[in-house]
């Protein structure tokens, strides 16, 4: 059975006794346990890292880029192994969880770039014999706090970039599926990254709490559900700690009349039900604009009975379970209530075969196949709240402005999609709709590591959102110096006040 410690000062760190299980959500069996951080734990990492803070701060940046160089490289090496854990733990198939890896490799190309992406500004002359000019510098100890479904890729949204700037990184990953924050540890360690630079400590609240109130920690960052990421948010800054926190979403897809029908049932196939749905981009809602709606329920109803769920480490397997026992019946009590508001049931994934099982809600293990829910009255509980899980939801609406509105009035405006082959309609779609991230004819618009990734209202708590340019400036501060250098010719003492000449 595993044993799950954290990771502190450069080498694996036991805990203080209280521990949690970590189960394999194909069999729904205990594979092993993950030590939880108490405070002292905790204290102890943020002393490592503000120890090792100051000698990484001042590496050059083309010592940090190398070693980012090399830390891609190992990932990269190390990617089966890494996509391995994952499936293990969370439950996903290798293939999702190999897209996982490279997507969270591509922000750690882009912190490879650091000394492009520290570039200040210089100004000559700005006054007689003076000169200004802007610099970054990095924030000192900051964390991230990450959720179970991209146990990969998330934290690779955060640290690169933070390590990149100069910074020392904390990281608290999700209780549920741990494993694969230690092997990215030792990969750190690997590439030449001084010891107490990236930390892990595995834990649950009493992890997070210490660290939004621990007056060494500069920043935090999360990934999680809403009610969460306003609670991170409000707490610390309330401890005076710059915070970036992105919440929970209900992504919409609009499709037009004159949509590609099989582009369209593909797309939301494949966005609803990829990772089992367990996606903050997940295509949660289809809103059908008339006359669509029956023939594009009958292609996306046909292509889900072509699925195959299993284990993640089946080959055939297209899905795999959701994450733990109590959040499969979460998700899958929305079925039932679903109906009760009027919805029709077209596809129940409780009587989904299972690769080596039975039906899903026979077989052992965390199992809900792929659900379509038809004719969801718009502002229902099935419409409106985040399921995060394999449930789509087909609410039929009679125009673009009817489906606009729908959107904009939710709670959340983390992603969004139309689908059309009207340009004008994309375009006007883009301006109007209130949502963070936007695909035209793309189910999943998550940015490449170049851009930022982030929603609007209450998908995100903060002003600005991760890897990019944004996340650069997250990890770093600007100064801005204003310099003289006298020669033997300057007008000695003046003691009028300061003006430019």
């Amino acid at each position: 059975m595993k044993n799950i410690t954290h990771w502190i000062n450069g080498a694996p760190a036991e805990g203080s006794g209280r521990t949690s299980e970590i189960f394999n959500p194909a069999t729904g069996e205990v594979s092993g346990r993950v030590h939880l951080a108490s405070v002292a734990e905790v204290d102890a990492a943020v002393a490592a890292a503000a120890a090792a803070y100051p000698a990484w701060r001042d590496a050059s940046l083309v010592k940090r880029s190398q070693v980012l160089f090399r830390f891609r490289e190992l990932m990269y090496a190390n990617r089966d192994e890494l996509a391995r854990l994952i499936s293990a733990e969370h439950g996903k198939v290798h293939s999702d969880a190999l897209g996982e890896v490279a997507r969270g490799l591509e922000v750690v190309e882009f912190a490879c770039g650091i000394p492009h992406l520290l570039k200040g500004g210089f100004s000559e002359g700005v006054s007689t014999r003076v000169d200004s000019y802007s610099i970054r510098q990095p924030l000192g100890v900051v964390a991230g706090i990450t959720p179970f479904n991209f146990p990969a890729m998330v934290p690779m949204w955060m640290f690169p970039i933070a390590i990149a700037a100069g910074n020392a990184f904390i990281l608290k990953p999700s209780e549920k599926d741990p494993s694969a924050s230690l092997l990215m540890a030792a990969l750190w360690r690997e590439a030449g990254l001084p010891d107490g630079v990236f930390n892990v400590v595995q834990g649950d609240k009493v992890a997070v709490d210490r660290l939004l109130e621990h007056p060494d920690v500069r920043a935090v960052s999360f990934v999680g559900s809403t009610p969460i990421a306003r609670y991170v948010y409000e707490t610390g800054t309330s401890h005076g700690k710059r915070v970036q926190a992105l919440g929970g979403a209900k992504n919409h897809m609009l499709v037009l009349p004159d949509a590609d029908l099989d582009l369209v049932a593909d797309a939301a196939v494949s966005a609803g039900f990829g990772s089992a749905g367990e996606r903050c981009m997940a295509i949660s809602v289809v809103l059908a604009v008339d006359p669509v709606g029956d023939e594009l329920v009958d292609k996306i109803v046909s292509r889900v009975s072509e699925l195959t769920i299993g284990p993640g480490d089946d080959p055939a397997s297209q899905m795999g379970p959701l994450v733990t026992e109590v959040h499969r019946d979460k998700v899958a009590s929305y079925l039932d209530l679903g109906v009760s508001e009027g919805a029709k049931l077209v596809v129940d994934g409780r009587q989904t075969p299972v690769l080596g099982g039975g039906a899903a809600a026979e077989t052992p293990g965390f199992w809900l196949g792929p659900t379509v829910l038809d004719h969801v009255p718009a502002g229902s509980r099935v419409h409106q709240e985040e399921i995060f899980g394999p449930v789509l939801a087909i609410v039929r609406v009679s125009s673009y402005e009817e489906g606009l509105e729908l959107i904009n009035g939710g709670e959340f405006g983390n992603g969004t999609a139309v689908f059309t082959n009207d340009g004008g309609a994309a375009r006007r779609f883009q301006n109007e709709v209130e949502v963070g991230m936007i695909g035209i004819n793309v189910p999943i618009p998550v940015p490449m590591a170049f851009y930022s990734f982030g929603g609007w209202k209450a998908s995100l708590f903060g002003d600005t959102h991760v890897h990019g340019t944004e996340g650069v400036h997250f990890y770093t501060r600007g100064k801005v110096v204003t310099s003289r250098w006298l020669d033997p010719s300057h007008g000695g003492v003046n003691l009028g006040f300061p003006t430019n000449k």
